[in-house]
């Protein structure tokens, strides 16, 4: 028999804990690990999703030798020493993979709780909640963002990192909100570099886009836990 394979790196699994991530930061986790990824979480998010991701990978280690020991016992090998070897070895793996992950677990709750904690306590936000294109609109100045005057017009625009432009007057707007700032120690002409304020980054990371009176609420994800309505129903 060839020797047991090892988990190769992973899909992304669904976790236990996922709904009450998103519950308490109003963002499904493949928005949050993207947040993560751009650098533009604050913390204690940025040390929640690390550790979330920790505990996928392990979760995702368990669901491999589960699912390798399935097949051992499915009748498809002959029972002899060598199989009995192999299952042993594949137990252990298993017990360890299992122990890693209730490790990871408990990391994640101790982070998760406190941000929960957090949010109880934490006053009514004011103001509107964010919209879908101020949404899209910070997390393209997220990528990287400068203001530009074109030198035969004098107009003003941001060209982002991605390509997309957002209106001078969007931008005066977002600003006028601390959500954005604009580094004038450069010309206009050469490119102000336009930032993300803390304001900005917290308005991205926990507030939920404000839709539509009507909209239709989205599709779920492939694989992902039910909603607490449909826990309810």
């Amino acid at each position: 028999m060839s020797p047991d394979p090892a988990p190769t790196a992973v899909r992304r699994a669904v976790s236990p804990l996922d709904e009450r991530l998103e519950a308490v930061t109003g963002r499904d986790v493949d928005a949050l690990w993207a947040h993560r990824d751009r650098g533009i979480l604050d913390e204690p998010y940025t040390r929640l999703v690390d550790l979330h991701r920790e505990l996928v990978q392990a979760e995702t280690a368990v669901t491999f030798y589960r699912t390798h020991l399935h097949r051992l016992s499915s009748g498809e090998f002959p029972v002899d020493g060598a199989w009995f070897a192999r299952v042993g070895r594949i137990v252990d793996q298993l017990e360890e993979a299992a122990g890693e992950r209730e490790a990871a677990a408990r990391r994640v709750l101790a982070i998760l709780e406190l941000v929960e904690a957090a949010a109880r306590t934490a006053p009514p936000a004011g103001g509107e909640a964010i919209s879908a294109a101020d949404q899209a609109a910070l997390l393209a100045i997220a990528g990287g963002a400068k203001l530009y005057q074109n030198l035969l017009t004098g107009r003003l625009s941001v060209t982002a990192a991605s390509g997309t432009r957002i209106p001078h007057a969007e931008l005066q707007r977002l600003e006028g909100a601390g959500l954005v700032a604009v580094d004038t120690s450069h010309s206009a002409q050469a490119g102000q570099p336009v930032t993300l304020t803390e304001a900005g980054r917290a308005a991205l990371t926990t507030a939920r886009p404000r839709k539509p009176a009507g909209a239709a609420k989205p599709a779920p994800r492939p694989g992902a836990w039910p909603s607490p309505s449909a826990h309810r129903r």
